[in-house]
């Protein structure tokens, strides 16, 4: 399989099969957040899950779309090759999100007990779990592929990069403003609904262009002796087929049982933690060493980071539905474009600021970086808290605070984020930066689940089939935000204050 390709059709200065990339992502990104935005409000509207089971289940879900693609990644290295793995997760997720607009009748009290449709139920799980594989298929093939397009010293590289990840803010920015807006106005199937048609043209787009592409992607080196193409659906291929769908029906169990998937995390997480203390002690220099503990404390402390960011779909967007002044146009699921919205604008701006200040030999270093994160992640929380001090009777609180929230959020992603991959790829030891890629994913799945249990702390009781809300829930909200604010705030100044100790420990 080709690593490097610098194809001669270019269009806008770049090869063809970035912008097929680029539109595919886009796509996938409308799909993705498109759910995401109505997800946490399906779950307690339409099948009334309580707010601490809804939040769990959210939480579970999203850990598994953020492991998965340590799992997809393997297989498109060894067996599909990235172009087929991202054909064969786009097809996966066209199934799992037209599944989701299946949503069956409302869940209902029949006396003191709730009823809900087991079979819809069980399409709704079942639905998440083609989502979560396909998204591990689909994910690390496609960026790969973007890659694949430039050789490794194409000074157009990085733009190409760039570009891409434009994509998927646009997708990310429409799709949660009008899926949001179709599934609470008109009903649940047309929000899920346009998502799937957002992933079939997006499948569309990648199938037809694909020849633009230019051999990019290709099955893996050990098939490259075959003369002829080998189908998609060939015999070779089956076991791995059979291993998908095997996962999809371990990933609909896992969903349910989120209790298991936690301990499930925390095992994984300890035998983690005991490999690498026996790595390093046995098989690494000092210098080496040094590098890799100070990578396990940043990737330590991005799990507090993303698993306060992880709020905007869950408590975030329940606080939104319950305790914000929304206006009659806006919906709750809406306010979630506040943070690809800020990205797009403030991206280049972060980008350009990094450049300048290392030319001056300015530039924060990464364990700064993350202690800023973390601490604007808390004051965002804090913000929120003030602007609730001015809310009405009602308990409803401006916009305009919300809004600041999302926005010290987004910086914050800003300034961990993109130095994340960067610092995996030069901090681990050659011989497991392959491993330690995939902790780094891992760490944001038990992230993930961490959000949901935080999020379920924030539940607001039930009075019978409806939710108590104004005052009541105002108080629950902002006790639990303050408390994530000051923690988060104290956390992140306190590694911005070791952070000169952990530069040390990086060598660079």
């Amino acid at each position: 399989m080709q690593n490097t390709h610098q194809s001669s059709e270019d269009f806008l200065g770049h090869p063809r099969g970035l912008y097929v990339l680029f539109l595919t992502e886009m796509w996938e990104r409308f799909s993705y957040y498109g759910m995401r935005a109505l997800l946490i409000l399906y779950l307690t509207k339409h099948f009334m899950f309580g707010d601490k089971e809804a939040g769990l289940l959210y939480g579970s879900y999203a850990a598994l779309v953020y492991a998965m693609p340590v799992i997809g990644g393997l297989i498109a290295d060894r067996y599909l090759g990235f172009s087929r793995s991202t054909l064969l997760g786009a097809w996966l997720l066209v199934a799992g999100h037209f599944g989701m607009a299946f949503e069956g009748p409302p869940a209902n009290y029949v006396g003191d007990e709730l009823v809900r449709n087991s079979l819809y139920e069980q399409i709704f799980y079942l639905s998440l779990a083609f989502i979560v594989v396909g998204v591990g298929l689909l994910k690390p093939s496609i960026s790969n592929l973007v890659g694949q397009l430039y050789l490794q010293s194409d000074p157009r590289r990085d733009s190409g990069f760039t570009i891409f990840y434009m994509g998927i803010n646009l997708g990310a920015f429409s799709a949660t403003l009008l899926c949001a807006y179709l599934g609470e106005t008109y009903g649940w199937r047309y929000g899920f609904g346009l998502a799937g048609v957002g992933m079939l043209v997006g499948l569309f787009t990648f199938s037809r262009g694909s020849k633009h592409l230019a051999g990019v992607g290709g099955l893996p080196a050990k098939f490259e002796q075959s003369k002829e193409e080998i189908p998609l659906a060939s015999r070779q291929f089956w076991p791995v087929y059979l291993g998908l769908a095997f996962s999809v029906l371990v990933v609909w169990q896992l969903v349910q049982y989120s209790k298991d998937l936690g301990i499930l995390l925390i095992v994984l997480g300890f035998g983690i933690l005991v490999w690498f203390c026996w790595f390093s002690l046995k098989r690494c220099t000092k210098i080496e060493r040094d590098r890799m503990i100070a990578l396990l404390v940043l990737i330590s402390f991005s799990v507090f980071f993303w698993a306060l960011f992880e709020q905007a779909g869950s408590s975030i967007t329940l606080f939104t539905d319950r305790n914000v002044e929304m206006g009659e146009t806006f919906t709750a699921g809406m306010f979630q474009s506040f943070n690809p919205l800020f990205i797009i604008f403030l991206a280049p701006l972060f980008a350009w600021s990094w450049t300048k200040l290392a030319r001056m030999n300015m530039e924060p270093s990464a364990p700064l970086k993350f202690g800023l994160a973390i601490f604007q992640v808390g004051f965002g929380f804090a913000i929120l808290v003030y602007g609730s001090s001015f809310a009405g009777p009602d308990g409803k609180v401006a916009v305009i605070w919300l809004a600041l929230m999302y926005l010290f959020h987004t910086t914050g992603e800003l300034c961990l984020s993109p130095v994340g991959l960067a610092m995996v790829t030069r901090l681990s030891v050659s011989q497991v930066s392959g491993m330690m890629m995939g902790v780094w994913f891992l760490s944001s799945s038990f992230a993930a689940y961490i959000g949901g249990v935080i999020a379920g702390a924030m539940a607001i009781e039930r009075n019978n089939s409806s939710v108590l809300i104004g005052r009541e829930s105002l108080s629950v909200y902002m006790d639990v935000f303050t408390q994530l604010g000051v923690f988060a705030m104290l956390l992140g100044f306190g590694l911005m204050l070791i952070s000169p100790f952990i530069k040390r420990l990086m060598h660079q």
